[in-house]
């Protein structure tokens, strides 16, 4: 320990004086705790969900302009909210996706079919393979929609998959709720 920081000690009444009974004389080492560091997990790029039938290259997503989490211009591919979480790391990785198009069903169309302890495997750019169990879905209003749950910091690594659910608003162009599917690393 540096002389400094042992005579910083001292002069706070932190160190023993000399001749207390049962201490030793002198200024005492203390070992300082060795600075946390932060986890630096990889950015995941694919994503398989065999119950779904979904296998997908994630696209990386941000914020859109209303302040809402941007949503894959793909319907065939899931995106990453790269925002949040990463596997590996603590927090929320989020993935979000299409139930259906236009043209017919896309990437997240059998989503609703997961069931507690299915299987999601998301491959990080380092070709880790993080593994996660379904824990439960919900199907939440988009109005009502539970920002803090799917998005908000945990100290976990957890997986959350985000798609539209409900009946469909002709006069808004969308469906009225969200599915989210909520997992754990297994």
């Amino acid at each position: 320990m540096p002389a400094l920081v042992l005579a910083a000690l001292a002069v706070a009444g932190c160190a023993p004086a000399p001749g207390d009974p049962g201490t030793p004389a002198g200024p005492v080492a203390v070992a300082a705790p060795a600075p946390a560091r932060p986890v630096v997990a990889a950015d995941p790029v694919a994503v398989r969900i065999p119950a779904a039938g979904v296998e997908s290259a994630l696209l990386r997503l941000g914020i859109a302009a209303d302040g809402a989490a941007e949503v894959p211009q793909d319907f065939a591919r899931v995106g990453w909210f790269s925002g949040g979480g990463r596997p590996g790391g603590p927090g929320p990785t989020v993935l979000l996706g299409h139930v259906d198009s236009r043209d017919g069903p896309a990437v997240f169309h059998r989503l609703h079919a997961l069931r507690p302890g299915d299987p999601v495997e998301v491959t990080t750019a380092d070709g880790t393979v993080a593994r996660y169990r379904v824990q439960g879905t919900e199907q939440v209003p988009k109005d009502a929609f539970p920002t803090f749950a799917v998005f908000g910091a945990t100290p976990d690594d957890v997986l959350r998959l985000v798609t539209c659910a409900g009946e469909f608003d002709r006069g808004a162009g969308s469906y009225r709720d969200n599915l989210v599917v909520h997992a754990v690393r297994a």
